[in-house]
């Protein structure tokens, strides 16, 4: 009977945890988020309707009055158009949450993330908290949370997760709390909260993403009693993931995983699972029409994003931004494509994998090292394909016959030649461009070092 009781219980023995940054941050991780190693953001919004200069465009057009952004609107809009107008003409007529759901499964991600609400307030599901300000009301006449999570979760393995903004630039309520130094709470209670609750009950989010904390602390935010929630009582409570953006000092210190700041990198191993959040556009995370090619990162400037991240304990969020039509601009499904065929090649070496005892070679630059300890096997990831048919890596010790070395996709073993306490000399095969089995940084798997 007693295993009975436990078995339906909907706790059965968690831990319950105290609206406490103590308590809180003593939640283990759920383990599922740092074997997926990779995961996309999408910044998609009312933003993406001018698609200039920024996702940030409403503040730094009606706020900070930026020259290009005012010219911008001089230029191409009636006078006394405000940014609310761009919302009915952000349509989405082509948004296929299946196609975009076969795009993202194709790039070898195990997680998404989709801005349910940016810092502009306008909501991607018909929150009951945003009257007329959201996509089922205005623009697009859909639920596109909804419709992604459905394609995600029946049409691929990825992991489905919402960004959340806590404030909201221009609300009159949070205007109103900030005047009064955040000693009221109208608008966390009345609109940011209510929409947290509201996105985990309607979708189940297994990562929850907050950022925009508006200057303000976390106890304005309510953010530890919201967390405490979340980890005992919510329905994704066994799940969910959630990152450090929740107030004030919070971030790089407290929540789930850090992410520290945007585009964070250390090139170190951190003692706390981390994410490197990023973008492929190096200077937007919404679509900008007015790209040039050299904007975006190329396929070997993201490989090497992914192999730092992962040897040094981190998750790659690789943000796209679409259109205001709903396309995944042609330029993003490439890179996408192109991550995918690299992962299909090189994941045993990513997916799983710890950090190893050293991160990136001592001798060698453009080496990284990743490790999985149950095969006690170790991966050398090398980004520069070496021209005098010889790899040195000093960090690898050797143990003469029974060390192995392969190059994952190709047949049969490579020879080596040990340096004794110096590592060891690996002979890479002789390979025409056709021969080689990827592009862009190929992977030695060794075992028995």
């Amino acid at each position: 009977m007693l295993l009975l009781f436990l078995l339906l219980s909907p706790q059965g023995c968690s831990a319950r945890y105290d609206p406490t940054w103590e308590s809180l941050d003593s939640r283990p991780l759920p383990t599922w988020f740092d074997e997926v190693k990779f995961g996309i953001f999408i910044h998609w919004g009312v933003f993406s309707v001018p698609s200039f200069g920024s996702e940030w465009f409403w503040w730094y057009w009606q706020k900070e009055k930026r020259q290009p952004y005012v010219q911008f609107m001089e230029t191409n809009y009636p006078p006394g158009f405000s940014y609310e107008d761009f919302g009915p003409l952000f349509t989405a007529e082509f948004f296929d949450a299946n196609q975009w759901a076969d795009i993202l499964k194709a790039s070898g991600a195990k997680y998404v993330v989709l801005t349910s609400k940016h810092h502009e307030g306008f909501t991607l599901w018909g929150s009951k908290y945003s009257w007329n300000w959201n996509a089922v009301n205005v623009g697009p006449k859909r639920d596109i949370v909804a419709e992604l999570a459905t394609s995600i979760r029946t049409r691929t393995d990825l992991h489905f997760g919402l960004y959340h903004s806590l404030f909201e630039w221009f609300n009159p309520l949070f205007l109103y709390d900030a005047s009064n130094v955040f000693k009221t709470r109208q608008f966390p209670t009345a609109k940011s909260l209510p929409e947290l609750y509201e996105i985990v009950m309607k979708y189940q989010p297994e990562i929850l993403w907050s950022d925009g904390d508006g200057n303000a602390p976390d106890t304005y935010w309510n953010s530890t009693g919201f967390l405490a929630w979340l980890y005992n009582d919510s329905p994704v409570r066994d799940t969910v993931v959630t990152n450090d953006r929740w107030g004030v000092g919070s971030i790089c210190k407290h929540g789930g995983y850090y992410t520290c700041s945007d585009r964070y990198n250390p090139g170190h191993l951190l003692p706390h699972k981390w994410e490197n959040c990023m973008t492929i556009d190096k200077w937007s995370w919404g679509y900008r029409r007015n790209t040039q090619l050299s904007d975006y990162l190329t396929i070997e400037e993201l490989v090497k994003q992914l192999v730092e991240t992962v040897s040094c304990g981190g998750n790659l969020l690789m943000n796209i931004g679409p259109t205001h039509d709903g396309r995944i601009d042609v330029i993003f499904q490439e890179r996408l494509r192109q991550m995918g065929d690299w992962l299909r090649v090189n994941g045993e070496a990513i997916y799983g994998t710890k950090p190893w005892r050293t991160q990136n070679d001592t001798v060698t630059p453009g080496v990284w090292y990743t490790f999985k300890p149950k095969e006690e096997t170790v991966y050398a990831i090398f980004l520069n394909w070496p021209i005098s048919g010889t790899l040195v890596l000093g960090d690898p010790k050797t143990i003469i016959g029974e060390t192995q070395v392969k190059l994952i996709g190709h047949k049969g073993q490579l020879k080596w030649v040990s340096l004794g306490e110096k590592g060891m000399t690996v002979a890479v095969p002789q390979l025409t461009p056709n021969q080689l089995p990827c592009q862009w940084g190929w992977t030695l798997q060794l075992t028995n070092v």
